[in-house]
């Protein structure tokens, strides 16, 4: 299992900013977004576009909450569906599999998203108290997209390459 990956997969810093939206989704990556956080006395605003912030149309939102300790979510992976997932409250960790390499990822504010591309396995864990997950999704449900078996997943990414 790899770190937790930051921005571009680095540590942000002086000398390493997080990388622009412009350059931050692709259809095959898995990547974490920054997303710009509008600041004032009256709290914090944080705007999402489909194109934008994002760069897939929105067709589909949903959300989960009350997750029990120790369960997990996903656990599947689309052919070509892309998903953002943003952690609106708490934290929670995303591990990520294109067939060769596994990530976690650790959502744990607002402002920061993770893209993940179509033909990537998909399981959410580690939920704290009171988390909720957002999902922004580019098409509407369609079963026909799921892999819901690993080795299916596996063997479709073998037959691709």
């Amino acid at each position: 299992m790899a770190a937790v990956d930051k921005p571009g997969g680095q540590e942000a810093g002086e000398n390493n900013p997080a990388p622009s939206l412009d350059n931050c989704a692709h259809a095959s990556s898995v990547r974490l977004v920054s997303l710009p956080e509008r600041l004032d006395d009256r709290g914090s605003l944080i705007v999402i576009e489909g194109g934008s912030e994002i760069q897939f149309a929105i067709k589909r939102a949903f959300f989960f909450y009350d997750v029990p300790s120790g369960a997990t979510r996903g656990g599947h992976a689309h052919r070509t569906l892309q998903e953002f997932f943003l952690a609106l409250s708490g934290s929670f960790s995303i591990m990520t599999d294109d067939g060769v390499n596994r990530n976690r990822h650790l959502l744990d504010n607002p402002s920061l998203g993770l893209h993940v591309g179509p033909m990537n396995w998909v399981e959410l864990r580690d939920f704290s108290v009171g988390s909720v997950c957002l999902v922004l999704a580019s098409t509407q449900y369609d079963e026909t997209d799921y892999y819901r078996e690993y080795g299916e997943f596996l063997r479709a990414k073998a037959n691709a390459s």
